[in-house]
């Protein structure tokens, strides 16, 4: 436990010297917990005297008790406020920097990273661990550290009493504390489990929620309810199964404070009999056997979230260690935006993906990639991206290895607009503005008119500031397209990446489109991974990507006349674009797919 105490108060950071105020706030209020009870056996020794005949009671002391007893008690409260000033807060600070860290820290990682780290794990990371975190970190460290603290204040005021009495207590400390070891011992083995089946219910939640339009599709959500069900179930029969390993060391626990409460009243009492000590001293000591254990009590419940957190710790520690791609980066003002691969291999894992590719974009000209599924035309434009590392060669943008580059300073020079477009839940003026943060209103709009989405906006709910379900949810698939090519219009950087950006584009929209992005990329370097004629055939030169390698490189009309890939791929996109519906005998309910 000590030892997660301690990564508890490295993790609090800057803020330390607020958690060792607490501690000290919390010595005091011990104290001042003890003075009346202190006070209390006085008075009454007092009283006896007087009755006794030994001593007179005067109004004066009558008086200096009272205001004894006033100022404890009112110190009492005072610093129990004091300490929960300090240290109550804390956690929720360092989580919500904690948060915006890790999601910067994502930014510049490499996206195989995302493919050893589920999405659920990466949830739950910032969700509920770090909940965890501010909600328990501090209180952990109240109840251990403080606890601890205020019972042994307790045991050092017994000892100004009865040496004898305060080594009956300090006996019910240490056997309660080895009690607490054992149990320790099993939370750190039950932990990781418990945070396997934490990790597995959030990704199983996320993946039911995120496929509900397939399951309802499909009638299937009898199966898809069985990944959850069982995620559900796993989770409850692990914490059962925790909560019954844990009773035994509980009640062990409490048996030895609550056995050594009742030796502190029967060493008293026969220290009493015995002449060895007053009555009023034998009640005060009674007193104290009721709240010297009380802070300590419920330590056995600390002893199972430490070593959560204590996992949660570890896992955030792996996912905050992780290696910034752009780690011996620095910001770089590019020359030039020409693009060259040259003999660049990568692999994800050990899966082979590009072999010995080479090939130059001049700056300001327009270079289609097509290729089959899977060849690895989308793995070219991520590289230059710097999405990911090449495992040999060189992506170079303007004569500068991407390597040497921040990942911010080589973005800053590339608008991409993806096939799988992703929307934030957000207004739509936010989402364009997301190019261009510092954007004008006016500028905002003129993206949108370019991008051929003005007009559908302005039928929105409220316009521009109409929110977006989450990810698009509420928007179809073309506008969708349409909203994140106003996005990079507004970014305006000189090297475009187009990822099938066209794909979902409605045929009767797709001229206005391609009249678009001719304004978008005029002077500009550009990548178009596309397979409709008319998006590639006016390129300036097109990659023909297969296998991983470069097949064919050349013009439209180049490779048209070439025998190989791409003129295998020109007819099969001409009859596929040449296929029509038609009537068959007049009956309308009767189409048949005919080619034209």
């Amino acid at each position: 436990m000590l030892q997660t105490i301690k990564r508890i108060i490295a993790w609090s950071g800057p803020r330390q010297r607020r958690l060792y105020a607490g501690c000290v706030y919390s010595f005091l209020h011990t104290v001042f917990t003890a003075l009346p009870i202190m006070g209390a056996a006085c008075g009454l020794n007092l009283i006896i005297e007087d009755s006794r005949g030994a001593a007179a009671l005067d109004g004066a002391r009558v008086w200096y008790m009272l205001g004894f007893m006033l100022v404890t008690v009112a110190g009492r409260f005072w610093f129990a406020y004091l300490r929960a000033a300090a240290q109550e807060s804390i956690g929720y600070e360092v989580a919500a920097e904690q948060r915006l860290a890790i999601g910067a820290l994502l930014k510049r990682v490499s996206l195989g990273f995302f493919s050893k780290k589920t999405a659920g794990e990466i949830a739950a990371a910032v969700t509920t661990d770090l909940s965890l975190l501010e909600l328990f970190g501090m209180k952990m460290v109240d109840v251990v550290v403080n606890g601890y603290i205020s019972a042994i204040t307790l045991v050092l005021c017994l000892a100004l009493y009865s040496w004898q009495v305060a080594l009956v207590a300090a006996a019910g400390i240490a056997a309660s504390a080895w009690s607490l070891q054992l149990l320790g011992l099993k939370s750190k083995a039950n932990a990781p489990v418990h945070q396997t089946a934490q990790d597995r219910m959030i990704a199983a939640t996320l993946e039911y929620v995120r496929g509900m339009a397939v399951v309802k599709a499909f009638k299937q959500d009898g199966v898809a309810r069985d990944g959850i069900r069982n995620a559900y179930r796993l989770s409850k029969e692990i914490n059962c199964k925790i909560e019954k390993e844990y009773v035994p060391y509980n009640c062990l626990h409490l048996l030895a404070l609550k056995t050594a409460a009742t030796g502190v009243v029967l060493a008293a009492a026969l220290l009493t009999l015995q002449g060895a000590m007053a009555v009023p001293t034998l009640l005060m000591m009674a007193i104290f056997s009721f709240v010297i254990f009380k802070q300590i009590e419920t330590v056995n419940n600390a002893a199972h979230v430490l070593e959560l957190i204590d996992a949660t710790l570890d896992k955030l520690g792996e996912i905050e260690t992780a290696e910034f791609i752009d780690k011996d980066g620095v910001d770089v003002q590019l020359p030039a935006y020409d693009i060259r691969f040259q003999a660049v291999t990568f692999a994800y894992d050990q899966q082979a993906v590009l072999q010995n590719v080479s090939f130059t974009v001049p700056a300001g000209t327009t270079t289609a990639i097509v290729g089959p599924s899977g060849s690895g035309k989308s793995t070219i434009c991520s590289l230059i991206a710097r999405f990911y590392d090449v495992d040999q060669g060189r992506v170079l943008i303007g004569g500068v290895d991407i390597k040497t580059m921040t990942c911010d300073s080589l973005l800053a020079h590339i608008s991409m607009v993806f096939q799988q477009v992703y929307l934030f839940h957000d207004t739509v003026l936010n989402n364009i503005r997301f190019g261009q943060p510092a954007a004008t209103m006016d500028e905002v709009v003129a993206a949108a008119r370019k991008a051929c989405c003005h007009d559908f906006i302005t039928k929105l709910p409220n316009g521009y500031e109409t929110v977006i379900g989450d990810g698009g949810a509420t928007l179809s698939g073309g506008e969708k397209q349409r909203i994140s090519i106003a996005r990079a219009i507004l970014k305006a950087a000189p090297i475009v990446i187009l990822d099938e950006a066209t794909a979902s584009v409605d045929p009767e929209n797709e001229h206005l489109i391609q009249q678009a992005l001719s304004a978008l990329v005029q002077g500009k370097t550009m990548l178009i991974i596309a397979h409709r004629l008319a998006t590639i055939q006016n390129a300036d030169q097109i990659l023909v990507v297969e296998a991983g390698r470069i097949a064919q490189q050349g013009t439209h009309a180049e490779l048209s006349r070439q025998d190989g890939v791409y003129r295998r791929f020109l007819a099969i996109r001409q009859a596929a674009e040449g296929w029509s519906l038609g009537e068959v005998d007049g009956n309308k309910s009767n189409l048949v797919i005919s080619q034209a």
